[in-house]
Order: C-alpha cells, then sequence, then structure tokens
C-alpha cells in the first residue's frame, strides 16, 4: 500500500473517531488528479433546499475514495426533493441514476447523512440495516441521534473496487427505499 494511501486511511479514521465523539473536523485530502478513474456528474438544478447539502455529500465522497471524482458536471445523477414519500435512490447503472431526499425526513434525521448514504447507493452499496452509527450504510437503523455523514473505510474501499482500473464493474439497476423510517405522523403515499 502506498504512503499517499496509508495517510488518506488513517485520516480518515481520525476523522470517524472524531465525528463520533462529536467533534467537527475536516475532511481527509482529496485524491490525487491521477488516482481518477470515473467522474461522476451530478446535478442539484431540481434539489431545492438540499443543493448545498448534495455539495457536502460529494465533497465527503471525494474525499473518502481514490477512484471517483463528483463534480456539477452534468447528470449523470439528478438530486431532487420531495415534501413526504420517504427519501431514496434510483440506480440506472453504476454512477447513474437519482436520489430523491424527503424534506420532513431530513428534519428528523441528518440531511447531509441522508444525502450521502443515498448516493452511496448510486455508487453501488447497498442497505446496511445493522444499526450501528460508524457505517454510513446503516442508514436510518442507526437512529435520529446519528449524524456520520462518512462512508466507514471498507464503505469507501467498496466503492474504489467497482471504479478501479479505469473500468466501472457493473451492478446493475436497483431502486433502494426504505432506508429511513417514515418520520411520525407523516403518511408514505
Amino acid at each position: 500500500m502506498s504512503y499517499r494511501k496509508v495517510s488518506r486511511l488513517l485520516a480518515t479514521f481520525a476523522a470517524m473517531a472524531m465525528t463520533a465523539l462529536g467533534v467537527s473536523v475536516a475532511n481527509p485530502a482529496p485524491a490525487s488528479a491521477e488516482s481518477i478513474n470515473a467522474t461522476i456528474c451530478y446535478n442539484t438544478s431540481q434539489a431545492g433546499p438540499f443543493a448545498s447539502t448534495a455539495n457536502s455529500a460529494a465533497s465527503i465522497w471525494n474525499n473518502s475514495t481514490n477512484n471517483i471524482y463528483m463534480s456539477q458536471c452534468g447528470s449523470n445523477l439528478m438530486i431532487y426533493y420531495t415534501y413526504g414519500g420517504g427519501s431514496y435512490a434510483v440506480r440506472y447503472s453504476l454512477g447513474n441514476g437519482y436520489v430523491v431526499i424527503d424534506y420532513y425526513q431530513a428534519q428528523q434525521y441528518s440531511a447531509l447523512r441522508i444525502m450521502t448514504h443515498e448516493i452511496g447507493h448510486i455508487l453501488g452499496l447497498p442497505d446496511n440495516y445493522n444499526g450501528q452509527c460508524h457505517l454510513l450504510m446503516s442508514g436510518g437503523s442507526a437512529g435520529t441521534s446519528c449524524t456520520n455523514p462518512y462512508p466507514y473505510y471498507t464503505e469507501a474501499a467498496q466503492v474504489d473496487s467497482y471504479f478501479g482500473y479505469g473500468l466501472k464493474t457493473e451492478i446493475g439497476s436497483r431502486i433502494f427505499q426504505d432506508s429511513w423510517p417514515a418520520p411520525a405522523g407523516i403518511g408514505i403515499s
């Protein structure tokens, strides 16, 4: 393993530990340009109040992975918001699809955690309903007090493996729903 990757891994561990303790931290250093194998172009024109949240989530993924770079350069990934119905992701193919953030859920759970989690689905990650806050893909099962928006090192490594060597591993289309329980008093239509 290269010195740069070890350094990034240590920085990610430190950031996760500090986040778990409630300390605000800056993201680890971004991947160098020569290591990027895929650019994921996202679009926040329909994200409403969650446009800046999407930008923050993209930055987290950029700083957590080596093989992707998320940029507002097109519409491989569209970000939408809604009032009710739940947050979810629809992946057409690896790196392509859309994310919908439920305004009401974002009032109950961390909006940044929801956004980063749903983008994780577009990047190939499945849900993991184990309730552990340090795992981003545990989603809402970690409870409303969990605000960790960072992928765990194994989750980031999985994304890197999907986009490694300039080849995208095709893992197919899928709809990811029910990661976040419906907010109390809000019906899902």
